[in-house]
């Protein structure tokens, strides 16, 4: 999948490239370095409630279990959170690279919670990645219905799901994303010809 996509977007930037002219090959094949991980997701909040420094149902307040439960019987727990994705710019003058600054003009993304799709967006404004070598978080504002994406669970099984990434030690290694930026270059916007996969572990 990584090496399809490089070579796509190899051919993408080579027919920038024979468009645009040689002066500006470096700086677009740049951008093909730019690489993303899910940092960390805060800010959870289920039906208004927070969900900061909870590890189990039994954290809940007796009128928070309430009004969940209340919201479960009606088909509706609204979940919203804060989805940091950090993206990284290697290009920051050494290696034989120059130093280039890459802006993120558009990036569609597409969420997965335990490999099932329950949301899609996009940014809000464009995101500027210094050419320095540091993470640059892309904050991603996130909002679906819990009890409506996972009809079949109960409101213990979808509080332990949320609790798994929001709760006191919580990981995000059970949040996937898949989005297809588009970057900033001297001969306008390049779009990547497919989607590309982020999670947690590493920078892809």
């Amino acid at each position: 999948m990584k090496k399809r996509l490089s070579k796509s977007l190899f051919l993408v930037l080579l027919s920038a490239l024979i468009i645009s002219g040689c002066s500006v090959l470096q700086t677009i094949s740049n951008i093909s370095r730019l690489k993303y991980k899910i940092g960390s997701a805060t800010n959870y909040q289920i039906a208004g409630i927070e969900v900061k420094n909870k590890r189990s149902i039994k954290d809940f307040k007796a009128m928070e279990v309430l009004k969940l439960s209340g919201g479960l019987m009606k088909g509706s727990l609204p979940l919203t959170f804060t989805l940091n994705v950090e993206a990284k710019n290697p290009n920051d003058g050494s290696g034989g690279y120059p130093a280039t600054d890459i802006s993120i003009t558009n990036f569609p993304w597409r969420l997965f919670v335990n490999d099932k799709e329950v949301v899609s967006g996009g940014l809000a404004n464009p995101i500027l990645v210094p050419g320095k070598g540091e993470a640059t978080i892309i904050p991603l504002q996130v909002q679906f219905d819990l009890a409506k994406s996972f009809k079949e669970k109960s409101l213990d099984d979808l509080l332990g799901l949320i609790l798994q990434v929001s709760g006191a030690g919580g990981s995000t290694s059970n949040l996937k994303l898949k989005a297809q930026p588009s970057l900033g270059t001297p001969i306008g916007n390049i779009k990547y010809p497919e989607e590309i996969t982020i999670v947690d572990k590493t920078f892809n």
